[in-house]
């Protein structure tokens, strides 16, 4: 059950309304979860900005949607883990590689297991990565301005999977054959 109510664009706070409007035109739909964050006008406006911020840097969509997987996971966030399971598949991630980060893993190719790896250590360790860490990531091709941009991802990220958490959403019959119960 659904404890926040799922916004409609009619239903939605007035100062709401913009930011689904953005999300429609990027979706052709306003997922459930934007639809849930409708209900703070600061919460769905933010989540846009950030969003902006992420899909325009450094990071290419399979790199973007691989750091968001893993901390959908790392998180504990179903209805997140089923949009970027789906969204990563999308944008051509491996199903291997998509199977092994849904169970806690490491994809299998170095560059995007780097990444994952560097993610979920942020998200376990609250950002206090140590030198190696920081090093592995170097290693696999990354740069330092790398690991700060990882960070906007995993902010990003945490911003959905909370929401998640704390408004339980249903999961759209798109993403049924992506459900996770970790």
């Amino acid at each position: 059950m659904a404890r926040f109510p799922v916004h409609t664009r009619d239903s939605a706070p007035e100062a709401s309304k913009p930011a689904l409007g953005d999300v429609e035109a990027r979706f052709g739909m306003i997922p459930n979860l934007a639809a849930a964050m409708a209900t703070s006008p600061v919460l769905i406006q933010s989540f846009i900005g950030i969003f902006d911020k992420v899909h325009s840097g450094s990071f290419t969509e399979q790199q973007i949607q691989t750091v968001l997987l893993t901390d959908a996971v790392t998180n504990g966030c179903a209805w997140a883990v089923a949009l970027h399971s789906a969204l990563g598949l999308q944008a051509g991630l491996a199903p291997a590689d998509v199977e092994a980060m849904r169970a806690g893993r490491s994809p299998a190719d170095k560059t995007l297991g780097a990444l994952s790896t560097l993610a979920r250590s942020l998200i376990e360790k609250r950002g206090r990565l140590d030198d190696e860490e920081i090093e592995r990531f170097l290693a696999a091709g990354f740069y330092k301005d790398l690991v700060l941009e990882v960070i906007t991802i995993v902010a990003a990220s945490t911003i959905t999977n909370y929401t998640g958490s704390v408004t339980n959403p249903p999961l759209e019959a798109a993403l049924q054959a992506h459900a996770w119960n970790g």
